[in-house]
């Protein structure tokens, strides 16, 4: 098993795992509105190949959506995927508490509970996908099959792709 610089619970996940992955790491400007947005420039990556991880609160309790930075959640979409009634935008302070990590830096690995995900499907389009890897100013670029495999997610077009 190799041994993971800056480990987090997700890079751990992915070591035991024995997935191969890299690290990005990137200068975070506490100032920054998108982390998401910020994580793709500074690491010269298209919109379309970051994810970033939302904690969604539905009837059947927290669930992880993962879809690229570059579109909103539509949250009747991501709700139908998860076979719920509805779907919001769970607290932060809950969403930290469920994930054992802090908004900006929720992995969609290695978190305290592991709670229902649905990745977009467009994340198969590509050979793979950033993420973060549990931390501000920390990416993992691994393939969208890692991921889904990982977090047992299911795929949907839970993306907005609406201007």
């Amino acid at each position: 098993m190799r041994k993971v610089r800056n480990a987090t619970p997700a890079t751990v996940a992915l070591t035991q795992a024995g997935a191969d992955f890299v690290l990005h790491s990137y200068q975070h400007a506490p100032g920054a509105q998108s982390y998401g947005e910020e994580a793709a420039d500074a690491l010269g990556v298209p919109y379309e190949r970051v994810f970033k991880t939302l904690v969604v609160e539905t009837d059947r309790g927290l669930a992880v959506a993962v879809v690229p930075v570059a579109v909103r959640l539509d949250l009747k979409a991501c709700a139908a995927a998860l076979t719920s009634k509805r779907a919001t935008l769970a607290d932060p302070v809950q969403a930290e508490r469920a994930t054992g990590y802090v908004v900006g830096g929720i992995s969609p690995l290695g978190q305290r509970k592991r709670l229902p995900t649905v990745v977009d499907i467009s994340a198969l389009d590509f050979e793979t996908i950033y993420f973060s890897a549990g931390r501000r100013g920390l990416q993992i670029e691994a393939s969208p099959a890692t991921l889904i495999e990982l977090t047992a997610a299911i795929t949907a077009a839970i993306g907005d792709r609406r201007d």
